[in-house]
């Protein structure tokens, strides 16, 4: 064999190698392009559906729009300029779309403000116990799974505290907390959203829940996998048991977890709603509620879409999180396209 010949075979395995990295890549990058594609169709679908709801509706349309606000023809006309309603039906859903996707929600009549202000206002509240709720139900999840996976009694103990928790109304868990740590021990704040302490109390009301059921499912994922084959190789490496669970264990028992966690989104964002009326916090929880028993049609509306792009928005970070968790999605689909 020459020495040309020995190059050129040398390179082959590194051209090889290069050539399915490319691919992966590619594959990665067209899966994350379709999940953000499938997401722009289902909040289409939600604004396409809250325009329906509101033809569909029984009454006069610029009655529901009114509320209870005083109905004058200066009102009447204003809202038939700004909702068209004189034009044709597949007008005013064209202009309806074009005005959601710059933002603009309508105006409130009985408030006497912007729809999207008001909204929006309210959001950042909404967002940030949704989030620490979220990294609540993470942290308890894992730690859970970590320190009692395999092992009986800690099983049996962390599994009792996780079915008192799933079988607690969010409320009732919200009223406790507060009691204890804020009427007895004085360590939080009653209500409010001064500061990062304010967020505890209701971040754990919401997210302990949560946390429990996705932790049983984690367990049971991180058992299974600390009796696969690779398990075995960790150990004969000289690792250790916390080394195994967190850097092995925990990547290939994270898909069904994941994927639980990816449908309970939606629960924190309802949750938050009963959450920020507990806690005397402000958010799109408490002018839900005022707007529903205003009948104030146009912020109902602006939370329905608003909070279907939230949810839509963090369940397409989720499938992103499968594709990155396990390759073998990529591989399938990759070979399913061929």
């Amino acid at each position: 064999m020459t020495a040309d010949n020995t190059t050129v075979l040398g390179k082959a395995p590194a051209a090889f190698f290069s050539r399915r990295r490319r691919l992966n890549r590619n594959s990665l990058s067209s899966q994350i392009l379709a999940r953000f594609g499938s997401g722009i169709l289902v909040l289409w679908a939600a604004v396409s559906l809250s325009f329906i709801s509101l033809q569909l509706a029984p009454g006069d349309i610029v009655s529901l729009l009114i509320g209870e606000q005083l109905r004058t023809p200066e009102v009447e006309a204003a809202i038939r300029a700004e909702w068209g309603l004189d034009e044709p039906l597949l007008t005013q859903y064209f202009s309806y779309l074009s005005r959601i996707l710059h933002g603009d929600f309508g105006r409130s009549y009985i408030l006497q403000t912007d729809v999207s202000g008001l909204v929006l206002s309210q959001m950042l509240p909404t967002l940030k116990l949704t989030a620490a709720a979220l990294v609540v139900a993470v942290v308890f999840a894992v730690a859970s799974a970590v320190i009692t996976a395999g092992k009986r009694l800690p099983r049996s103990i962390a599994g009792g505290i996780e079915l008192i928790l799933i079988s607690t109304p969010t409320f009732w868990l919200g009223i406790l907390l507060l009691f204890v740590f804020s009427f007895t021990l004085k360590l939080f704040p009653v209500s409010g959203d001064r500061d990062i302490s304010a967020l505890v109390l209701p971040a754990l009301s919401l997210g302990l829940s949560l946390g429990a059921v996705i932790g049983q499912v984690l367990r049971e994922g991180l058992e299974r996998a600390l009796e696969e084959p690779f398990a075995l190789t960790v150990r004969s490496w000289g690792a250790g048991d916390l080394v195994l669970r967190l850097r092995h264990g925990l990547r290939h028992a994270a898909l069904p977890a994941v994927t639980l966690t990816g449908w309970l989104i939606g629960n924190l964002l309802s949750g938050a709603v009963i959450t920020e009326a507990v806690f005397g916090r402000p958010g799109l929880g408490r002018i839900t509620v005022n707007a529903v028993l205003a009948h104030d049609l146009p912020v109902v509306l602006a939370v329905a879409v608003l909070s279907a792009f939230v949810y839509v928005v963090l369940s397409t970070l989720v499938d992103i999180l499968y594709l990155l968790l396990d390759p073998r999605l990529r591989n399938d689909a990759r070979g399913a396209g061929r």
